[in-house]
């Protein structure tokens, strides 16, 4: 691999929490340290189908997840497995869909939450998690700096060329209080607090990072529509490449011919958006 990366997935947040509520980011941003842009979720703006367009670079009328209760083993080459050819080594701390549209399903709570399998064709290093329960008033998501370590962790001992991490919290949180009030503000403020010192870890150890959301959610909490709060997140890149103009939109489907292309992976035919950074 010609580089390192890291993909952090906040799920469920809009543009507008981004750029008003994440101090620690927008200090980088204001200090020429990271680059940011607007970025527009495929549709359905759904997190199953978004989760399977990031890393397959494809549509889900192509993919064919239509929703968070149609998860299978997705048959179109991802990032993982496009690392994997490449001769790199992967891991993911991510909620179970993940391991079940990228490794194996359904999801075995015994076999998938946790395994080390250098062989596998595309996640070498699986720590899941799977909200069994989650509802309204029981959000059933863990620590958010839990999972931050544990993509250290990873990191650290096995040396993962391309990590991917992914939680939940701010997406519950978004459903159960809506966007314009205290809970909301304070949830991505400690989000913000916790995810900052490990980007500096991160950098220190040679890795390139992508901060960004599957998705938004709208002043009621909902998402899946083609709404601008729905279906617009940001995304922050910490890294020596430079990208379009921060004006500029980008497409959810270029997210996976841009990693691919930063580690120096093979990027498939089936991968058509052009890569966003240099």
């Amino acid at each position: 691999m010609q580089n390192k990366l890291l993909l952090i997935i906040l799920d469920g947040v809009p543009w507008r929490n981004w750029r008003r509520l994440f101090g620690n980011l927008e200090g980088w941003i204001a200090n020429g340290d990271a680059q940011v842009w607007k970025i527009r979720a495929v549709l359905p703006s759904i997190s199953a189908s978004c989760y399977a367009s990031i890393h397959t670079g494809v549509v889900p009328a192509e993919h064919g997840c239509t929703g968070n209760g149609n998860v299978f083993r997705l048959s179109h080459p991802d990032v993982f497995s496009q690392v994997r050819q490449g001769g790199g080594v992967t891991g993911a701390v991510a909620h179970s869909f993940w391991s079940e549209f990228f490794n194996r399903a359904p999801f075995d709570l015994v076999r998938d939450i946790e395994y080390d399998e250098p062989d596998s064709e595309t996640i070498n290093h699986g720590r899941f998690h799977t909200m069994t329960g989650y509802g309204l008033i029981n959000q059933m998501t863990p620590s958010d700096v839990d999972l931050f370590a544990t993509l250290t962790n990873l990191c650290q001992r096995f040396g993962l060329d391309y990590g991917m991490l992914h939680t939940c919290t701010l997406d519950s949180m978004g459903h159960r209080f809506f966007h314009d009030c205290q809970e909301m503000d304070h949830a991505c403020a400690v989000m913000d607090e916790m995810l900052a010192p490990f980007i500096s870890k991160w950098r220190a150890a040679g890795y390139e990072i992508i901060v960004t959301a599957d998705h938004g959610q709208d002043a009621r909490g909902h998402h899946g529509g083609r709404d601008p709060l729905q279906q617009e997140a940001a995304l922050y890149y910490f890294g020596p490449a430079k990208g379009p103009a921060e004006g500029v939109v980008l497409d959810q489907l270029q997210l996976a011919p841009t990693i691919l292309k930063r580690l120096g992976a093979p990027i498939p035919d089936t991968m058509k958006a052009a890569p966003f950074l240099s």
